[in-house]
């Protein structure tokens, strides 16, 4: 059975850093497409970084410069490192594999109801100032 498994969530102060790993499990992710996307209740799902089979990242204007992606193939896991932490950051974080390289940066809930994406249950970022 296809699974993510997103950890590393938690409460932090304003412009501080945590650490989001996803881990795959039932597949590797050779081949694959790795999204992080986020969700303030009420809002919609919003990409967030992604990062391409290769190791090519891609980061929304908002997070750019503070938000990095690391891919381990060999351990079955992506990293999102989010430093210098603001209170939009705060959200519920997803991530989401995909062979696709085509992603929507907005949706209308998280999970999305792609069946062609697997996605984590979420993790929880909450930043205090």
């Amino acid at each position: 059975q296809l699974q993510l498994m997103e950890s590393g969530g938690g409460s932090v102060e304003v412009g501080g850093s945590l650490r989001l790993t996803c881990t795959a499990s039932g597949f590797t992710f050779d081949g694959f497409y790795v999204a992080w996307y986020r969700q303030v209740p009420g809002n919609q799902c919003g990409l967030v970084s992604r990062v391409s089979p290769t190791g090519l990242e891609y980061h929304i204007d908002s997070v750019k410069g503070r938000f990095t992606l690391s891919r381990d193939n060999t351990k079955n896991t992506v990293t999102l490192y989010m430093n210098n932490l603001k209170p939009e950051d705060a959200a519920v974080y997803y991530c989401v594999a995909a062979v696709s390289g085509t992603w929507q940066t907005r949706l209308d809930r998280c999970p999305g109801r792609d069946a062609s994406r697997h996605w984590g249950q979420g993790t929880q970022v909450v930043v205090s100032s």
